[in-house]
């Protein structure tokens, strides 16, 4: 799924999400910050039941700071969709911002 993604980047195929621009609005973190973490990040899970399409969680550290970003992508239109962003914290995930805690 991510090198489809980073595919569909390089040609500009990308859907801001509503409620993911919202979230970078208030959390502060820039729509730049996102595509490197979906270009360069790990894909830490992948949710292949997710409806209208598979999705999955990356993460990556733009300026060294530790950011999920949730992206689903529609294999028919050859588009991401950027679903959420957000900052992991250690209540919900371990030290290494990759497995969550139970």
């Amino acid at each position: 799924m991510k090198e489809a993604m980073q595919g569909a980047i390089r040609r500009g195929n990308i859907v801001w999400r509503m409620h993911c621009l919202s979230r970078l609005a208030e959390r502060g973190i820039l729509q730049n910050q996102v595509l490197d973490v979906l270009r360069n990040g790990e894909e830490v899970e992948r949710y292949e039941k997710s409806k209208p399409f598979p999705c999955a969680l990356f993460l990556g550290f733009p300026e060294g700071k530790p950011v999920h970003v949730v992206a689903a992508f529609d294999n028919a239109s050859d588009t991401v969709h950027i679903i959420t962003v957000y900052e992991p914290d250690e209540e919900h995930f371990e030290p290494d911002y990759r497995t969550r805690r139970k």
